[in-house]
């Protein structure tokens, strides 16, 4: 899908255009153009290695941790460029969160878990403030009634799930507008999927999340678009329903149907 001119429909949240980006000399992402709209989950699938995580993760710029990536191209976020040399990386990565394959909660109290990025952005605030963002942020990923007596309890001791909750609570409390989850259910049984799913519906009447999963049935389950990718090009971006029932790209109804990947 190509892009251009300016980012007039107040509706679209991030505008993706002539994006390519290397690892050295290796080229991973290839002229991605699409607008992912706000307040709506997008689903990013594919086979392994066509270059979703490495998309994911240039909507934060996490990429530039790696040494020897290159990228060209434009990214708007609110219809402000992301790439350039002089961009905010720490307020980037406060709006634009992200959540792992594997649940990673500090090796602190569930409190203090949450209070963290606080503590970085807005250390003024007081005790009576930090406490009512703590269950603020519990009680958006349904986690207040279950921890609410276990605020000083580690976090580390939690189940699996509470814990990918715990992370998605950890950036709702800093006020990430972005949610980028990189195989959030990947390590979790079908009955903490199909939970952590019903968190992300809710969760799309206040934030734009994208997902990137290998699961399809996940994909057409809980997106409203979903961009189709292959060796780093993104074949077909759409409305989901579209993209499933009626691709118009061969190589994505091969992939649809299990005859690629």
């Amino acid at each position: 899908m190509i892009i251009s001119g300016g980012n007039l429909d107040k509706t679209i949240k991030i505008k993706i255009l002539d994006l390519d980006f290397w690892y050295g000399t290796f080229q991973a992402l290839k002229k991605i153009n699409a607008s992912i709209t706000e307040k709506k989950i997008t689903a990013l699938i594919g086979p392994s290695g066509c270059g979703k995580s490495t998309l994911l993760r240039v909507f934060n710029r996490m990429n530039d941790f790696i040494e020897g990536v290159r990228t060209e191209g434009s990214v708007e976020i609110d219809g402000k460029e992301i790439l350039g040399p002089s961009v905010d990386l720490v307020s980037l990565r406060k709006n634009v969160g992200m959540v792992f394959q594997r649940p990673n909660p500090f090796p602190l109290s569930v409190y203090e878990n949450i209070v963290f990025g606080l503590r970085i952005h807005r250390d003024h605030l007081s005790k009576r403030e930090y406490d009512n963002m703590v269950e603020k942020s519990l009680k958006s990923v349904l986690l207040w009634d279950e921890l609410k007596d276990r605020l000083k309890k580690p976090a580390l001791s939690l189940s699996l799930e509470q814990k990918q909750r715990l992370c998605i609570a950890r950036l709702i409390a800093v006020k990430s507008d972005v949610l980028l989850m990189d195989e959030p259910c990947s390590t979790l049984d079908p009955q903490s999927t199909a939970k952590i799913e019903e968190l992300m519906i809710e969760l799309k009447k206040d934030y734009t999340i994208i997902i990137v999963t290998h699961n399809m049935q996940q994909a057409s389950r809980i997106s409203d678009d979903t961009g189709f990718m292959l060796l780093g090009e993104l074949v077909e971006f759409g409305k989901t329903k579209s993209i499933f029932t009626a691709p118009s790209d061969k190589r994505t109804e091969d992939y649809i149907t299990g005859r690629y990947g």
